[in-house]
């Protein structure tokens, strides 16, 4: 008898938990036209997620999105224009909900910072490249120091044989 009601209740939790993806929530919006729908897919399209950050609105789930589609919505039936409905989410929300910042002083580190970065490498590269033929025309030395050098290195080379072959005063090897 307790395994049938320990099965039953089993049975029961799997039934709930495999219908919990049907009470997820999805937006559904009355358009009045088609040019309406259209914008508004285009505006949740272009606008980012506070939240996600990596998102659009209309990709993301989080409640800040959603929150943001249902405004966008409200002011399109409003009679507002796209660039009024982008103006509005600029100034609550700050140029970050766009993908594309205009120039300003506060986003001119995003627009110069990928050129700032390939000048800054390409010199490095230079200067470096330059220091190596600097030390390579260092290392050479001047016609006298080779022929100075070569003497030195043809005593040692004669002293190496001298050791290695020990001989008397009569100039017999010594056994």
């Amino acid at each position: 008898m307790m395994k049938r009601v320990i099965t039953m209740l089993l049975a029961f939790g799997l039934i709930v938990t495999s219908a919990l993806p049907a009470l997820a929530s999805i937006d559904v919006y009355k358009f009045h036209s088609a040019k309406e729908e259209k914008t508004f897919q285009d505006l949740t399209a272009t606008l980012r997620c506070p939240k996600c950050q990596n998102n659009t609105i209309a990709d993301s789930n989080a409640t800040l999105a959603q929150d943001m589609r249902q405004k966008v919505f409200e002011m399109l039936e409003e009679g507002k224009s796209k660039q009024e409905v982008i103006d509005y989410m600029i100034a609550r929300y700050g140029n970050f909900v766009t993908y594309d910042p205009p120039l300003m002083a506060s986003t001119l580190v995003l627009w110069m910072g990928p050129f700032l970065f390939i000048l800054v490498g390409f010199t490095v590269l230079v200067v470096r490249s330059r220091k190596t033929e600097d030390a390579k025309k260092k290392t050479k030395l001047a016609a006298d120091e080779e022929v100075r050098l070569k003497e030195l290195l043809n005593e040692m080379e004669q002293q190496e044989k001298a050791e290695q072959h020990p001989q008397n005063k009569n100039g017999k090897v010594k056994s």
